[in-house]
């Protein structure tokens, strides 16, 4: 089950540029490019730098801050080596009225004691 959180509202990121959100214990990059909103964690998995921080090329990619590594932003995909199974979690992003919402997949335990309690 995923559970959004409200992160900001429409607008308060500027174009092509990222922020860096605290939700439920994790650091969330939050990106508009070309109208669209994406999330991935905020962590390079590289050394920790703040992905929030680094420039959005044309192309969707953010690079790193620190050491120049390079992640897409929509699917976490580490472009400096495709083919790697390294990646940033990317989460989902919706707009609801004007706020700008990140979504969360709860654990298993706390979905099943949710719906126990219902």
């Amino acid at each position: 089950m995923i559970t959004y959180h409200t992160i900001a509202k429409v607008g308060e990121i500027p174009e092509g540029e990222g922020r860096a959100f605290h939700i439920e214990g994790l650091m969330i990059a939050v990106f508009l490019k070309q109208g669209t909103y994406t999330a991935i964690n905020d962590f390079c998995p590289h050394q920790g730098a703040p992905l929030s921080t680094g420039y959005v090329d044309d192309e969707g990619a953010v690079t790193c801050p620190w050491h120049a590594w390079r992640f897409c932003i929509k699917d976490g995909t580490w472009l400096d080596n495709p083919k790697s199974k390294l990646h940033v979690p990317v989460y989902p992003v919706r707009i609801e009225g004007d706020e700008i919402q990140v979504g969360l997949e709860l654990p298993a335990e706390e979905t099943e004691s949710n719906e126990t309690q219902s």
